[in-house]
């Protein structure tokens, strides 16, 4: 997935992955910014219900305004992988962010 672009997101890095995706750094090629990418698997975003449940998560998560809570960028229907933008924090994979102290 490194150097392809979902949308106007190009892929530079993967930062880790998970039950519910795998997390990129890309570059927005909009708005010139860095932002972490959550990508979904393909089983999880042709699934009606299971993609359902990931929207209302992502619009619960984009109400939030908290210096610890990553903010959602917006949500995208792509080749089937829904990327969802989020802040990219300066310590890369959450992983690692969790080994930092605030």
């Amino acid at each position: 997935m490194i150097n392809q672009t979902l949308t106007h997101y190009r892929i530079t890095a993967k930062l880790g992955e998970g039950g519910m995706g795998e997390v990129y750094r890309a570059s927005d090629t909009k708005l010139g910014r860095d932002v972490a990418i959550k990508v979904l698997p393909v089983s999880i975003s042709r699934d009606a219900t299971s993609l359902a449940r990931f929207e209302r998560g992502a619009k619960a998560l984009a109400s939030l305004n908290h210096p610890h809570i990553a903010s959602i960028h917006g949500f995208d229907a792509d080749q089937g992988t829904s990327p969802t933008p989020k802040t990219l924090t300066s310590h890369g994979a959450v992983s690692e962010a969790r080994s930092h102290p605030c």
